[in-house]
């Protein structure tokens, strides 16, 4: 692999199979030596997710109950 000028490298899909790096997943890089060991953050997903529904809280600007809402978006 050859590292491009913005400091990117491709994982081989294999790889990326093998230990479920699917888009968006988050990663550490930990160094050993001179050797760096990529590592799955796991349980970011959840964290990330429990973030995101937070700052939705309480956002709402149409005075729609969520029944309403789902009756419009089911047609």
């Amino acid at each position: 692999m050859r590292i491009t000028s913005k400091g990117q490298v491709t994982i081989p899909i294999e790889i990326r199979e093998k230990i479920g790096l699917l888009p968006n997943t988050e990663v550490e890089f930990l160094i050993q030596g001179n050797t760096v060991r990529l590592k799955r953050v796991t349980g970011s997903s959840s964290r990330r997710s429990h973030v995101l529904i937070n700052r939705m809280r309480r956002k709402t600007t149409v005075d729609m109950t969520t029944d309403e809402i789902l009756a419009l978006t089911r047609g």
